[in-house]
């Protein structure tokens, strides 16, 4: 268990440099511009202390990223008729844009 906590640290650490090495300033690909609150692409509950939440999991998960990408799909594809009905199928419509662009990238490599 403490190796596994350890490698967790480890990430986080890493991430944190990553995004502290980052521009001040600048704003996530995935941030429309707009002012008013976008649940959608940026949620505010996920982001703190200028770390994107989606930045610290693709981080961590490295080669499981997809597999976080597909259960998001699938989930949102599956309550949006009993949650948030149109705004979860933008959710799950972001989070297959993102597996787009992950498995593309890959595929240029």
């Amino acid at each position: 268990m403490g190796m596994y906590r350890e490698a967790i640290r480890k990430k986080f650490r890493e991430v944190r440099k990553e995004m502290e090495n980052k521009i001040e300033g600048t704003q996530p690909r995935y941030l429309s511009g707009s002012k008013k609150e976008d649940m959608v692409n940026n949620p505010p509950h996920y982001n703190k202390a200028g770390i994107e939440t989606i930045e610290a999991i693709k981080a961590m998960t490295d080669t499981g990223f997809e597999y976080y990408l597909q259960g998001n799909i699938m989930k949102y594809l599956w309550r949006y008729r009993y949650k948030n009905g149109a705004e979860d199928l933008k959710k799950a419509q972001w989070y297959l844009n993102e597996l787009i662009d992950v498995v593309e990238d890959d595929n240029k490599t």
